[in-house]
């Protein structure tokens, strides 16, 4: 890590947002440089900071072995895949707005740009995740309630 230069305010401000925004994890991309802030218990913070972005192809391997369906959908498509919608953070995703309610989105639905297609509950709170460019949704890559991780794809648009 020769070379690198992370701002140690920048990281303490990082860490007191988490603090007062009962977040479990921030991570920064500017460049070739990351910068990650997680707290594991309320009273501990861990800090990391790395070069380069890490590989996310082995994203919560654990959660995908519950679905064969979901896992062998996942060996092929990474985040790189043109159209994969991907975790923006750790949580559970729910394919409908309630229980028992239509899901968003099913293999074969158009899709608009900024379409919420799904919702990821994180710390008690529904994060509405919207379609990032209209098309049709080709593959659904999770089921719902299934627990999700940062970065991992959840379904491809086309």
């Amino acid at each position: 890590m020769s070379g690198l230069s992370f701002d140690p305010d920048a990281i303490r401000a990082l860490a007191k947002i988490l603090r007062e925004t009962d977040l479990t994890e921030i991570e920064l991309v500017e460049n070739e440089s990351r910068i990650r802030v997680a707290r594991t218990a309320p009273a501990q913070q861990v800090v990391q900071a790395v070069a380069a972005p890490a590989p996310v192809a082995a994203a919560a391997p654990a959660a995908l072995a519950e679905s064969p369906a979901a896992s062998a959908a996942s060996d092929e498509v990474t985040a790189a895949t043109p159209g994969a919608v991907t975790s923006p953070m750790v949580g559970v995703a729910y394919l409908s707005p309630e229980p028992g309610a239509a899901p968003f989105v099913q293999v074969g639905s158009k899709v608009a740009q900024g379409q919420t297609v799904l919702l990821i509950e994180a710390m008690k709170t529904f994060n509405q995740i919207k379609a990032p460019k209209a098309g049709t949704v080709t593959r659904l890559l999770i089921e719902s309630g299934m627990p999700v991780e940062f970065g991992e794809p959840l379904m491809v648009i086309e």
